[in-house]
């Protein structure tokens, strides 16, 4: 390869900034996460580097210095600064950045459809943004939402584009099928561990790709007589045979790298680069070749779980928003609205008392 020429012969500096200068592909990609593994380059978030290198790109293709400036206000002050607050120290994900991208590339479709007209934000009227909405993509409709109602906050236009509300889920609910997958997983010895673990934890426990792609050894708790998995604030003790599944993934788990990775990984479903997890979409790929669905099944996984818990405790166990499990316990007609307002008064009560014999033991 002409880069490892280059690098070994000093032509090229052995640094980020130097593999920064070359066209971003697959191998380069590669190559960098082995250099950082085995040490050679430090860890960088990747993901925010790339989304920002095509803020770079797309921004620079526009024409309209107006609209150039308005964009690059809405993309480096609100679109890149939202997962820096909410990632809280951890690298951004390749989820996260396709979402800031569509995001944009809406507000792009939407101020050239205005354009287009002669309009600006600040010109255009309630009726010219419901005439686009008529005629935009569902997918275009979402991310430049998320674009006018931020505008809106920041007083540049008086465009209302309210936001979608969720009454539940759209597809029908096949509960037999969740269980009909869910038997084969948990018995068919045939399919790979780690697709068996991940496959369980979206139809048990209503996980997504993302969640279970980032899941570490630190989330497992195992011991001579159980296995503990923490995917909120508290473990859930595993039933058989997961939990034995569950044991088998750590002692054996591997991803595909065969270089700068020792075995050390922390990740409990490594990924083809050393020292990196398996990506979301590949996750997903993956239980799809297994007739899976992962979006359709944790949507029903969430429909069965909140028909028989509280949204409390829906939250508290999986990991999920507050706001999100009440949404699904609407959805699934689950009466536990003066449950989770007692257990909402007894958290508060407790965090100011401190925690009970009960809690230390």
């Amino acid at each position: 390869m002409a880069i490892m020429r280059e690098l070994a012969t000093r032509q090229r500096a052995l640094t980020h900034a130097g593999l920064d200068e070359l066209p971003d592909s697959k191998p380069l990609r590669h190559l960098r996460s082995v250099l950082v593994a085995t040490g050679a380059l430090p860890a960088r978030d990747e993901q925010l580097i790339r989304l920002e290198r095509w803020i770079t790109v797309t921004l620079a293709d526009l024409t309209d210095p107006e609209q150039r400036a308005l964009l690059h206000r809405y993309a480096r002050w609100h679109a890149l600064h939202r997962p820096r607050r909410r990632n809280n120290g951890r690298h951004a994900t390749d989820g996260q950045r396709m979402a800031i991208q569509h995001n944009i590339s809406a507000a792009i479709t939407l101020l050239d459809w205005l354009s287009a007209r002669g309009l600006d934000l600040a010109s255009a009227g309630q009726g010219d943004l419901e005439q686009w909405l008529t005629c935009a993509p569902a997918t275009a409709r979402v991310g430049a939402g998320n674009f006018v109602r931020w505008a809106r906050r920041n007083k540049i236009t008086t465009l209302a584009f309210a936001a979608t509300k969720w009454d539940g889920p759209r597809r029908i609910i096949d509960s037999e099928a969740r269980w009909t997958h869910a038997r084969r997983l948990l018995h068919d010895d045939n399919i790979r561990a780690e697709d068996r673990v991940a496959g369980l934890l979206v139809l048990l426990y209503a996980q997504s790709t993302t969640t279970i792609s980032r899941l570490t050894l630190e989330h497992v708790h195992a011991d001579a007589h159980e296995v503990r998995l923490r995917l909120g604030r508290e473990h859930i003790v595993l039933p058989e045979p997961l939990d034995a599944l569950v044991r088998e993934l750590v002692a054996s788990r591997h991803g595909h790298a065969t270089v700068g990775d020792q075995g050390m990984s922390p990740w409990l479903f490594p990924g083809g680069r050393p020292a990196r997890p398996i990506s979301a979409s590949r996750l997903g790929e993956r239980l799809q070749q297994l007739g899976l669905q992962p979006g359709q099944a944790r949507s029903t996984a969430l429909f069965g779980l909140a028909e028989e818990l509280p949204a409390a405790l829906l939250a508290r166990l999986l990991g999920i928003n507050i706001s999100v499990a009440v949404a699904w316990q609407r959805a699934s007609a689950g009466d536990w609205t003066g449950y989770a307002a007692d257990y909402s008064r007894r958290a508060r009560s407790s965090s100011i008392a401190g925690p009970t014999h009960d809690e230390h033991s």
